[in-house]
């Protein structure tokens, strides 16, 4: 019995581990499954939201099944978990769908053993389930029987209108991925001029003819996460890849995640666009009467339903590159999935996390919660957004915090909503380095802190508030004995203008460059931009090491981009540019220059002096790449490291990790990067939980 449990699990079952033991017989004169009561003593995991399987997708496609064309069918190996719980443990009366009782039909497959929905808790069908509404964009809802809201909306669609859908994480909106003009309007009324747009297909046939997959790729399309996955695009791709990702060859694809959005792209018959339903930088609505509100001037209809949605998320993203999986957005499908057994760390732990691409932490019983994706909190409504999840998930518990965690830097809105609930909750408070957290992150997900070996340290990303009040990014630590200690950096250059820095690349490369470089870039600037940044290098103080900033520098001097219009777009352009060079005639820019930090004005202007000699631009973005990579290795032999762990946004960069794991390899070297959490800031706050557990400095 247990060997057939233990190799035939159910498919969204995870078994940590099990033990038999023999007991003395006794007699029982019944069974029965009962519901749980409310108790922190309960350690079971709060499950994420499953995509829909194939079993609801054949019974939903069959005329002859009582679920046929039933927009919410799902069963005990699929659908919402997460996004519909009220209160733990996971148990219909503890979820939003309590206001729908079922049917007889439904309650007799819910109470049968032999059922495939015995005990699904989410069990409904078209007499007893959720319903639909179809509307203008001004409210008014259009006559169309339930039975033909979907066929309807696909015509819409089909005819070239935008539609806001309520799916069962929130609200996406959809377009004919063929349609360019349709396109072209969604990227103007949200407002988005170039961020790439996903594309929801109807089957993974479908996304074969378009584009060349390997055997991780079919995995992850087709697996319970159901995420967005970025493919090269190919020959075959019918979509409007121009508009639907500019200057990218690559577009990110996805399954359906649910019953409605599989009827809906089956009769659509043609890829669509399907991309969160919100206003750009704000969160994913959930709430019919808000996307009425802020979604009318973008699209043209609405499919609303009276399910409603305690914890809407974005769709997951992810990216593979020889076999690894990079996650490049942690949220529906993988949260908030517990990291690992806890059976060290005090319940009531919380960590707040970083201030872009937020998550928090909490501990609430024996398990590790890591939220979904919040983005940055300088939004208002993220923020608000950050604070009523994490108020949810206390509730849901019936947890009070005891010790909570910050990062910092002082005016991060995490910490300062940190401050707050340690007094509410006369919590302690506890301070941790932004980069020191992400190097924990690695050594929590693979379990390092008891290593004998010293390990390298390797975090690169845009920002984060220094031990020495600068802003770090290009970071090389050595972690020995529960201590970490900074060993190396990239060299420290002027930091210009705030947070205009980051959104543009120009202004880092001005930064990077010395006197006798900088008017080769003056025509980047206006006359009067030129005086002012100029003034701004001779008496500014801020410095920092940054290797974002250094990507935006070099993908400025290749001509890449010079004003991001979304975060990280010259970085994935320089990515998109080197992942084309297929030759082996590259340079290391660092070669015979002996270095204790990495000098980056001189790999800056080295990149530019070789692009105006007529170097291609794809030889020397992978060029810079391989350099990176290699001053790794370099660094690694100083201080006679085995392991290397890596982590920080600049190591989404799926080639920067490819090639850095060729040269580990040929040098015999152990790489370890994030692989539960993506590698950018969403990991900060597991980091800062594993930093406070295990560090002593």
């Amino acid at each position: 019995f247990l060997k057939t449990i233990v190799e035939n699990a159910p498919p969204v079952s995870k078994i940590n581990r099990h033990s038999i033991e023999e007991i003395p017989l006794e007699s029982f004169t019944g069974f029965q499954i009962k519901a749980s009561s409310v108790s922190e003593a309960i350690n079971i995991p709060l499950t994420p939201d499953f995509g829909v399987c194939e079993h609801c997708k054949t019974e939903i496609s069959n005329p002859e099944n009582r679920r046929y064309n039933y927009l919410f069918t799902t069963c005990v190996h699929c659908g919402p978990r997460y996004a519909i719980t009220k209160q733990f443990p996971f148990e219909r009366d503890n979820t939003s769908l309590t206001s729908f009782t079922m049917c007889a039909s439904c309650e007799k497959e819910y109470k049968d053993p032999n059922d495939r929905r015995f005990h699904s808790q989410t069990n409904s069908c078209v007499d007893c389930g959720i319903q639909l509404q179809l509307t203008d964009s001004i409210g008014k809802t259009l006559n169309v029987s339930q039975n033909k809201i979907i066929e309807k909306t696909a015509s819409l669609i089909l005819e070239g209108s935008i539609v806001a859908i309520k799916n069962t994480n929130g609200y996406v909106l959809c377009c004919d991925a063929t349609n360019e003009n349709v396109i072209a309007r969604l990227r103007a009324n949200k407002k988005r001029p170039n961020k790439p747009f996903a594309v929801l297909y109807s089957s993974i046939e479908k996304i074969r003819e378009e584009y060349e997959l390997d055997t991780k790729e079919i995995e992850g399309l087709t697996n319970t996460i159901a995420p967005i996955v970025i493919l090269k695009n190919t020959e075959a791709t019918t979509i409007a890849t121009h508009i639907i990702a500019p200057k990218m060859n690559q577009t990110g694809v996805m399954l359906p995640s649910s019953s409605l959005l599989f009827l809906l792209s089956t009769n659509v018959g043609r890829p669509m666009v399907c991309t969160s339903g919100n206003i750009h930088g704000s969160p994913i609505i959930s709430e019919n009467a808000i996307a009425q509100k802020s979604l009318h001037t973008i699209a043209n209809y609405f499919v609303n339903h009276n399910l409603d949605i305690q914890f809407p998320q974005d769709d997951s993203v992810v990216k593979f590159h020889e076999n690894t999986q990079h996650i490049l957005r942690r949220s529906r499908g993988f949260a908030p999935n517990y990291m690992e057994d806890n059976t060290q760390i005090e319940s009531g732990t919380l960590a707040m996390g970083a201030h872009l691409k937020s998550t928090f932490t909490l501990v609430p019983n024996a398990h590790i919660y890591v939220s979904q994706y919040f983005g940055n909190l300088d939004n208002y409504d993220v923020a608000t957004r950050f604070k009523k999840t994490l108020d949810q998930q206390l509730q849901v518990f019936n947890c009070r915090p005891k010790t909570i965690l910050v990062d910092t830097h002082p005016a991060y809105q995490s910490s300062l909503l940190g401050s707050e609930m340690t007094q509410q909750y006369k919590a302690e408070t506890h301070k941790i380095q932004h980069h020191k957290a992400h190097f924990a992150s690695v050594l929590g997900e693979h379990k390092l802190f008891d290593s004998e070996e010293k390990i390298l340290g390797v975090v690169w990303d845009g920002t984060g508030y220094g031990d020495d009040n600068a802003i770090w990014g290009g970071e090389f630590f050595v972690y020995e004995n529960n201590t970490i200690e900074r060993v190396s950096h990239f060299e420290y250059y002027d930091w210009l203008a705030n947070d205009k820095m980051a959104k543009e690349p120009r202004i880092s490369l001005l930064s990077l460059l010395g006197e006798e470089n900088k008017e080769q870039i003056k025509d980047k600037f206006t006359s009067t931009e030129w005086t002012i940044y100029n003034k701004m290098l001779l008496s500014n103080n801020l410095k920092t090491s940054s290797v974002g900033r250094l990507f935006d520098a070099v993908a400025s001097a290749l001509g890449l981009c010079d004003s991001n219009t979304f975060e990280a777009e010259a970085a994935m352009l320089l990515e998109d540019c080197a992942s084309i060079y297929s030759k082996s005639y590259y340079i290391d820019f660092l070669h015979n220059i002996p270095y204790d930090t990495i000098p980056s004005k001189k790999i800056a202007e080295a990149v530019l002096k070789a692009y105006r000699e007529g170097f291609c631009k794809e030889r020397l973005a992978f060029s810079f790449i391989y350099t990176l990579a290699k001053s790794i290795i370099t660094l690694s032999r100083k201080h006679q490291t085995t392991i290397i762990a890596c982590s920080g946004g600049v190591f989404q960069n799926a080639l920067l990790v490819s090639v850095l794991s060729k040269l580990c390899k040929s040098h015999k070297k152990v790489l370890k990067i994030n692989c539960k959490l993506s590698s950018n800031d969403e990991n900060i706050s597991f980091g800062q939980l594993m930093y406070f557990q295990n560090i002593k400095n």
